[in-house]
């Protein structure tokens, strides 16, 4: 027994190192793909607020509303491609996903230049990227099970994606919108260490499946990413017309 527990100890810290080394390896992965997709989403929203042609066309037709309800329908379809589809199909809706959100954000970026305040823009980024950055890293480290959170956290963006469209729709506030985009900010804050914990325990599915874990994982982080940025860029921008 003695003997065996002597060789058992060794084993195990080199399993452990060995997870340890491929946990940070497909985290990694996870990151570097959103990362890319954040980097494409800010060539497209670049190239779409140096045309007035191309803003008008999406923010001043039911044009917009086509490409809100292709992130809401990309995103429901996610998993489904991602782990039924081809490798190929996989990527293709990921960097559409992102491409889409690009030509969203555009006009945002047009009207901050138009109002000379394209500091904002950067004040936004970096903001979203800490507070994104903290919840992540809290979701990665932390002995918490996040998992019962679930719930809420989708009756929560159901509910706010509700008054988000009300508002745009019918009532048009400002105040309405500042305290909408506040409580995104705050849900999608949980929701970034939800996924995050969730990401990091896909890895324990092993094998070929962590390659497509990664791109389910980026694909949920960068939009939790790329919603911090739109709606703290919104708060910014409603307090400083005020």
């Amino acid at each position: 027994m003695n003997e065996i527990r002597k060789g058992y100890g060794p084993i195990a810290r080199t399993q452990g190192r060995a997870i340890d080394e491929g946990l940070r390896k497909y985290m990694l992965g996870v990151y570097n793909y959103m990362a890319l997709a954040v980097a494409g989403t800010g060539l497209v929203s670049l190239a779409v607020a140096s045309s007035p042609a191309a803003v008008q066309t999406i923010a001043g037709t039911p044009i917009k509303w086509v490409l809100f309800a292709a992130i809401l329908g990309i995103g429901f379809l996610a998993p489904r491609v991602i782990y039924s589809g081809s490798k190929t199909a996989a990527h293709g809706l990921f960097w559409l996903y992102a491409a889409i959100w690009g030509a969203m954000i555009g006009p945002m970026l047009y009207a901050f230049r138009m109002a000379d305040a394209s500091v904002e823009i950067y004040r936004a980024f970096f903001m979203a990227a800490t507070a994104f950055g903290a919840m992540s890293l809290w979701g990665y480290t932390t002995k918490r099970d996040l998992s019962g959170m679930a719930g809420f956290l989708v009756m929560a963006t159901i509910g706010l994606l509700i008054a988000i469209v009300v508002n745009a729709i019918f009532f048009k506030s400002g105040m309405a919108s500042l305290i909408t985009s506040s409580l995104v900010v705050l849900v999608f804050s949980a929701v970034t260490a939800f996924e995050t914990q969730m990401i990091k325990n896909l890895y324990t599915e092993g094998g070929a499946a962590n390659e497509r874990s990664s791109i389910l994982g980026a694909f949920a982080l960068y939009g939790s990413f790329v919603t911090l940025f739109v709606h703290i860029l919104n708060i910014l921008g409603i307090m400083r017309s005020e």
